[in-house]
């Protein structure tokens, strides 16, 4: 299976990307652990995306199309795959359906994630505490908000249009968003 998983910074795509990845038995690729692992490794590509991560923006498509195509081009990737954090833009868009129609395949299906944008706040204020992440103050996340709404939102209305965008309530407990999204994907897998 081929999925997306969309939604603004904190919605749960990371936490709820893993649980559906084990079940389906494919890699789940999140886009921020891709840049904080060339961060860390102190990369090229990362000392060029912390720049913009820093300052809460996003980085440039050419940087984080190569590091998605490098990474769903691997082995474990070749039966399926799902992204967390991409694509972000149209441009985004039209290289992710490039790359795949290059192996044969098709997204199977878009989940996003639909929350409270000022809980989300909150929740991720509470992380940025509980992780430590220095890149996570209220003015960098309520930047990432906007940028959200004006690039990536935008993206909803053509996976719709595709017929492969799923909306569910990323509210509650993780359990519950979780039995949310597996009902959602059975009816995918069953069609």
């Amino acid at each position: 299976m081929r999925l997306l998983f969309m939604g603004p910074p904190g919605a749960g795509k990371g936490t709820q990307a893993s649980t559906v990845a084990e079940r389906y038995s494919i890699p789940a690729v999140s886009t921020g652990d891709i840049f904080r692992a060339n961060v860390g490794q102190g990369t090229p590509l990362g000392i060029e995306a912390k720049r913009y991560m820093d300052a809460g923006e996003y980085v440039p498509d050419e940087v984080t199309n190569l590091m998605v195509r490098d990474r769903i081009a691997e082995p474990d990737a070749a039966g399926g795959f799902l992204l967390d954090g991409y694509p972000r833009t149209l441009a985004q868009v039209e290289e992710l359906d490039s790359m795949i129609a290059a192996t044969g395949h098709r997204l199977d299906a878009v989940v996003a994630l639909i929350v409270d944008e000022e809980a989300l706040v909150q929740r991720l204020l509470l992380r940025a505490q509980t992780e430590g992440r220095a890149d996570d103050t209220e003015e960098v996340i309520r930047r990432r908000m906007e940028l959200y709404a004006e690039q990536t939102a935008p993206l909803l209305e053509v996976y719709r249009d595709h017929g492969i965008l799923i909306e569910v309530d990323g509210m509650g407990e993780v359990d519950e968003v979780t039995a949310r999204i597996a009902a959602a994907l059975e009816k995918v897998a069953q069609s």
